[in-house]
C-alpha cells in the first residue's frame, strides 16, 4: 500500500505547514475592532464578543517544553469554539520581555539583552506557530518595544500625577489637590498657607498624597543580586526567588505605588469576579483587613519633647493589660528614644549583655536584618529582643511601660509597634516569660484557671468573655463583655484625640524600584534641589541608553552593610541632562532616575494594549476598550472574558494589574474597573525526575525500567514526580512530539490527559493513543490508497444519528465549560462508532470534522476541504444537536419482587408511572414470581425501577 495518503508524521507535517501558511496569508484569526486601525467587517463586530487571554510568557533561551503550551492550547480551543458559535473572538499573545534572566545572560556573555531576548522571541514564536495557535498576529508585541513601554511610562505618570480622595473613594488628578491647597479649601497640615511653603516643602507635601512616590523606607536588600526586592519576591526562608541569595532589611530611597489606598476596593470587588475561590482567598489574606483601634503611647525623646508610639490593635479592650511595648527593629522612633545609659534598675536579661542601649539596639538590628519576615513571625521556641532603655505611658492607666525591640514585630503590618498584653496573647506571653516581664489578667478566664497569669501555662485568649481589672482615670470597662469594651475604648480614645476605631490592612505599598538595566526607565528627572519632575508626554518614550556593563554592582551575598549601584548610574551622559520641561522655566539641568521599573510593570496593562496596539495617541481608544472589556450583564466591573494562567501569580501580577486598572478607571481612561473577569488556573504537566546515588538528575530518556525499579547505564536511580525542566534533564520539547506525531496529536494529548485545572504526569508512550484517533478519523473520510474521500450521501441509521447528536450535545457543553478531556472522549466514541460502519454518511462526517476542528485544527481544515468546501473550517458554524436524538430511545427498567430482580423491560424514557406499573405486572416472569399471591404495594420510579411487595 502506498504511504502517500496514510496519515503519518510526514503527511501531518505537510498538512500543518500548508494550513498555517494559509491562515497567515488570509488573516484567518484577525478580530476586527469597532474603530481605529484594526476596524473591520461591521457584521463581525456586531456579533457577541469574546476576549480570551493567556498570561504573558517570558521568552526563555531554553525554549518551550511540552508543559508550557497546555494553557495556550486550551485557550486556543476555547477561542476556536466561540468563533464557531458566532462570536467575534480576540485571541493573541505577546511577550513579557524585560527582567533579570536576559540581564544575567548579558552579564555572562556580553550579549545585549535586546539581542538575546529578540532571538528568544523568534524561537518561541516559531514553536508556538507550529502548534497551530489561532492568534491575531497584528496585535502581538513585546514589552521591550519603545512603542509599548512609552505607554507603560505614560501610565506611570498618570499614577504619579494622581492622589486618592478618601471622601470621593477614587483617584483624582494631583492638580486638583494642588488647587485645594492653593485656595485654602484644604488646609496645609502644619497650619501654614500654601503660599508660605517653599517649592521643596510643596513637593514633599504632595508626595505624601501621590499614588506613585519616592520615600526612604525599609526594603528587602539582596546584595547577591545587587537590587531590592518586593515582599512577594522573597521566599519564606528569607532568600531571593531568583538565585536563592540572602535578603536583608535595609533603608533606601525607592519608588513605591500607593496600592494600600485601594485595599478596600481590591477586597470588595473580588466578590463580582469569576475567579477560583482559592485565588480570591489568597488575595483576601494578602490584603488582610482587620478592624480595631489606633492608640497613642507617649514616649520621651532624647532630643527633647515627646513623641507618640502609635499602635494598631484588634483588642483595644485589653489596653489595661498592656505591661510593655515592642517596636520593630526598623521603627523610625527607635533612634530618638534610646538613652545614653541604661536606666537605674534595668534587668540584666533585658540588655543583651551590652554596655549601653545604643550598642544593644545596633547589635540586635543587625541580627534581625538577616531574617525573613516569615522567619521573624514563626513560633520560635526562644523569643529574642532587647530593651531600648525607654519607657512609654499607657494612655488608659498612666502606667510607665518598658519599650523593647523584637524581631517578631514587623514594619510591614500595622504601625510597626505593638502594645504587649502577655496574659492574652500567645507570643507576648512567651516573650514576657523569657524576659521576666509582668502580666495582668484583664479578660476573665472561663476555663477554671483563675486570674493569676503567674500560674498559667499559656495566655488566655477569648473574644466573648468578661472584662476585669480595667478601671482607670475616666474609663471603666469592668463587667463589660469584649465587644462592648472594644466599642467603649475606641470611643474614649477618640474623645481625647489619642486614638480612634479604625481598619487596618496587611497589604503594604508596592516597592516599584529595581537596581537593574533591563527594565523600563522611569520618566522622572530631579532638579538641583532633588525635587522629582515628570517628563512631558512629548519626551516619551524615554529609551534605555547603551551601557558597557549591564549588571548592577553585586556584593558578598552575606554583607548587609552595602548599598545599590545601578548600571544606568554609570552612564553620566544619559544621567545628567539639560531639558526644557515646558513649565515656563526654560532649559535647566536635571539628573535622571537611575533605577528601572520592575518586570511586573509591562504586564499590569497589556490586556488593554492588545485591543489597540497601533494607537500612537493613547494606550487604547475608549470606544475599542468599551467594546471588548466594558461592563455588561453578568460582568458589572467589565474585564477580559477568560484569562488563563498559573496560580502562582495570585498576589503578584493579579493584584498589581487590578490596581493599575482601577487607577485608569478612576481617571476616566477605561470603562472597566477590573482587568480580568473570569480567571482559570490550568494545572501543571509534570514529569518524572530520576536521580543517581549522588542526587544528580540523569537524562529521563535514558532510564530503563526493570522489575519495578529504574536504572541508568546499569546503575539504580530513584524516581520522583515533579516539574519538567532542562535542569532536571526530563524536558520534552513540543518540536520532538510534532516531528514524530504532528501538532494535532500533541494538542489532543495535552488536553486528553485529564481535567484542565489538575496537574498530570507526562508520558510520551501514551501520545500514540491520540495519534491513532486521528488516523482512524482520517480513514473514516479518506481512502489511504487513492486519497479520495469515501463518505457517502446516504442517510445514517438511527443508531448513528443518536451517536452523532449525543456527541454534539455533550461536546458543546464540554467546550463551553473547558472540559476538553471529556469532549475528546465523546468525539473518540463517535469516531469509533463510525469505524464499525460499512460507510460513513457525509451528514455525520462533516459534523464530526467540525467538532474536532477546535482541538485538531490542521487535520480538520484538510478534511473539510477534501469534503468539497472552499471556506476555512475556522469560521463554520459549530454543529447543533437535535433534542429528539439526544434523549435515549429506550431505557432499561428493572422490576423487582421482594427486592430481587425478576425482569428487565425496555421502555420509553417518558413512560408514565401508571403505564410502567401495568407493564411490569403483566410481565410473565413477574406473574410467575408472585405465584398468585396478593400485592400489598407497588413502588414505581419511572422509567428505571418497579418494586413489587407481595401482600
Amino acid at each position: 500500500m502506498s504511504e502517500t495518503f496514510k496519515y503519518g508524521a510526514a503527511l501531518a507535517a505537510d498538512i500543518e505547514a500548508r494550513w498555517q501558511d494559509y491562515w497567515d496569508k488570509h488573516g484567518t484569526y484577525e478580530a476586527p475592532n469597532p474603530a481605529g486601525n484594526l476596524a473591520g467587517d461591521p457584521e463581525t463586530v456586531a456579533r457577541p464578543k469574546k476576549y480570551v487571554m493567556d498570561m504573558f510568557p517570558y521568552p526563555s533561551g531554553a525554549g518551550l517544553h511540552v508543559g508550557h503550551p497546555l494553557g495556550y492550547i486550551a485557550t486556543d480551543v476555547y477561542a476556536r469554539y466561540h468563533r464557531m458559535t458566532g462570536h467575534n473572538v480576540l485571541h493573541t499573545l505577546g511577550f513579557d520581555a524585560f527582567g533579570l534572566p536576559a540581564e544575567q545572560y548579558a552579564v555572562q556573555t556580553g550579549t545585549h539583552p535586546r539581542v538575546s531576548t529578540e532571538a528568544n522571541i523568534h524561537t518561541m514564536k516559531a514553536q508556538l506557530r507550529r502548534l497551530g495557535l489561532g492568534h491575531d498576529q497584528r496585535r502581538s508585541f513585546a514589552t521591550i518595544s519603545p512603542d509599548y513601554y512609552r505607554w507603560t511610562q505614560w501610565i506611570f505618570l498618570q499614577i504619579f500625577n494622581s492622589w486618592y480622595d478618601e471622601e470621593a473613594g477614587r483617584a483624582r488628578p494631583i492638580r486638583e489637590l494642588t488647587e485645594e491647597f492653593e485656595s485654602g479649601r484644604r488646609p496645609v497640615p502644619d497650619g501654614r498657607s500654601w503660599q508660605e511653603l517653599t517649592t521643596a516643602e510643596r513637593a514633599d507635601l504632595l508626595s505624601g498624597y501621590r499614588l506613585a512616590y519616592a520615600s526612604d523606607a525599609p526594603v528587602n536588600w539582596c546584595p547577591g543580586l545587587g537590587t531590592v526586592l518586593a515582599n512577594e519576591e522573597v521566599t519564606a526562608e528569607g532568600r531571593s526567588e531568583r538565585g536563592n541569595y540572602p535578603v536583608f532589611k535595609s533603608k533606601l530611597r525607592q519608588w513605591n505605588m500607593r496600592i494600600t489606598a485601594y485595599a478596600e476596593r481590591l477586597l470588595n470587588d473580588l466578590d463580582g469576579l469569576d475567579w477560583p475561590e482559592a485565588i480570591k482567598l489568597q488575595q483576601r489574606n494578602w490584603i488582610g483587613r482587620s478592624e480595631g483601634a489606633r492608640a497613642d503611647f507617649p514616649v520621651r525623646q532624647e532630643t527633647g519633647g515627646t513623641a507618640a508610639i502609635t499602635v494598631f490593635t484588634t483588642r483595644q479592650d485589653t489596653l489595661f493589660g498592656a505591661t510593655y511595648m515592642v517596636l520593630a527593629p526598623e521603627h523610625h522612633l527607635v533612634d530618638s528614644i534610646v538613652p545614653a545609659a541604661w536606666p537605674e534598675g534595668t534587668v540584666e536579661a533585658w540588655t543583651g549583655g551590652h554596655a549601653t542601649p545604643a550598642e544593644a539596639v545596633a547589635a540586635y538590628r543587625k541580627q534581625a536584618a538577616a531574617k525573613s519576615d516569615v522567619e521573624r513571625q514563626a513560633e520560635a521556641k526562644d523569643k529574642t529582643g532587647v530593651f531600648t532603655g525607654a519607657f512609654a505611658t499607657n494612655p488608659v492607666s498612666g502606667e510607665q511601660v518598658p519599650v523593647f525591640i523584637a524581631d517578631y514585630v514587623l514594619m510591614g503590618y500595622g504601625t510597626g509597634a505593638i502594645m504587649a498584653v502577655p496574659a492574652h496573647d500567645h507570643r507576648d506571653f512567651a516573650f514576657a516569660r523569657a524576659f521576666g516581664l509582668p502580666m495582668r489578667c484583664v479578660v476573665e478566664p472561663d476555663d477554671g484557671r483563675g486570674t493569676d497569669p503567674a500560674e498559667w501555662d499559656d495566655a488566655f485568649v477569648s473574644g466573648d468573655a468578661r472584662v476585669i481589672n480595667s478601671s482607670g482615670p475616666g474609663l471603666t470597662l469592668d463587667g463589660l463583655d469584649v465587644p462592648a469594651a472594644k466599642s467603649r475604648t475606641a470611643q474614649w480614645l477618640e474623645e481625647r484625640g489619642i486614638g480612634e476605631g479604625t481598619v487596618n490592612y496587611r497589604l503594604r505599598d508596592w516597592l516599584f524600584s529595581r537596581q537593574r538595566y533591563w527594565g523600563e526607565p522611569f520618566p522622572i528627572v530631579y532638579d538641583e534641589d532633588g525635587i522629582a519632575h515628570a517628563l512631558p508626554e512629548s519626551m516619551l518614550p524615554l529609551e534605555l541608553p547603551e551601557v558597557d556593563d549591564y549588571s548592577p554592582r553585586t556584593f558578598d551575598p552575606d554583607d548587609a552593610d552595602t548599598q545599590p549601584e545601578t548600571p544606568l548610574s554609570r552612564n553620566q551622559e544619559w544621567v545628567d541632562v539639560t531639558l526644557d520641561l515646558g513649565d515656563g522655566r526654560g532649559p535647566r539641568p536635571f539628573r535622571r532616575e537611575t533605577n528601572t521599573m520592575p518586570n511586573w510593570a509591562g504586564s499590569c496593562w497589556y490586556q488593554l494594549r492588545y485591543l489597540d496596539p497601533d494607537n500612537d495617541r493613547k494606550p487604547v481608544d475608549p470606544e475599542i476598550e468599551r467594546y471588548w472589556m466594558g461592563p455588561r450583564e453578568g460582568m458589572p466591573t467589565g474585564g477580559v472574558d477568560l484569562y488563563v494562567g498559573g496560580a502562582e501569580h495570585a498576589v503578584l501580577h493579579l493584584l498589581y494589574a487590578r490596581f493599575w486598572q482601577k487607577v485608569l478607571f478612576d481617571l476616566g481612561h477605561v470603562s472597566s474597573a477590573e482587568p480580568f473577569h473570569r480567571l482559570y488556573n490550568q494545572g501543571m504537566i509534570q514529569a518524572y525526575v530520576y536521580r543517581d546515588e549522588r542526587g544528580i538528575a540523569v537524562p529521563a530518556a535514558e532510564v530503563e525500567e526493570r522489575d519495578g525499579a529504574w536504572f541508568h547505564q546499569g546503575r539504580p536511580v530513584t524516581r520522583l514526580l515533579g516539574k519538567m525542566g532542562k535542569s532536571l534533564r526530563n524536558a520534552v520539547t513540543p518540536d520532538e512530539i510534532c516531528a514524530e506525531y504532528g501538532a494535532d496529536t500533541l494538542r489532543l494529548y495535552e488536553l486528553a490527559m485529564g481535567p484542565l485545572d489538575v496537574s498530570r504526569p507526562w508520558d510520551t508512550r501514551a501520545v500514540v493513543g491520540q495519534y491513532r484517533l486521528l488516523q482512524r478519523l482520517w480513514r473514516n473520510v479518506v481512502d489511504e490508497d487513492t486519497g479520495e474521500t469515501t463518505v457517502v450521501d446516504t442517510e445514517p441509521d438511527e443508531a448513528t444519528l443518536r451517536a452523532l447528536h449525543k456527541a454534539v450535545d455533550g461536546v458543546r457543553q464540554d467546550m463551553a465549560g473547558l472540559r476538553f478531556n471529556t469532549a475528546i472522549a465523546k468525539i473518540t466514541e463517535l469516531n469509533n462508532h463510525l469505524t464499525k460502519q460499512p460507510s460513513v454518511p457525509r451528514s455525520v462526517a462533516e459534523p464530526l470534522v467540525l467538532m474536532i476542528a477546535p482541538l485538531a485544527p490542521h487535520i480538520a481544515e484538510e478534511l473539510w476541504h477534501r469534503l468539497g468546501h472552499r471556506d476555512s473550517v475556522v469560521h463554520q458554524d459549530f454543529p447543533v444537536a437535535d433534542p429528539a436524538y439526544v434523549v435515549d430511545e429506550t431505557v432499561t427498567c428493572v422490576v423487582q419482587v421482594k427486592g430481587k430482580v425478576k425482569a428487565r423491560l425496555e421502555v420509553s424514557p417518558q413512560i408514565a408511572d401508571a403505564d410502567l406499573e401495568e407493564r411490569a405486572l403483566a410481565e410473565p416472569a413477574v406473574v410467575a414470581a408472585l405465584g398468585g399471591a396478593g400485592i400489598r404495594k407497588v413502588i414505581v420510579r419511572a422509567p428505571k425501577l418497579v418494586n413489587i411487595v407481595p401482600g
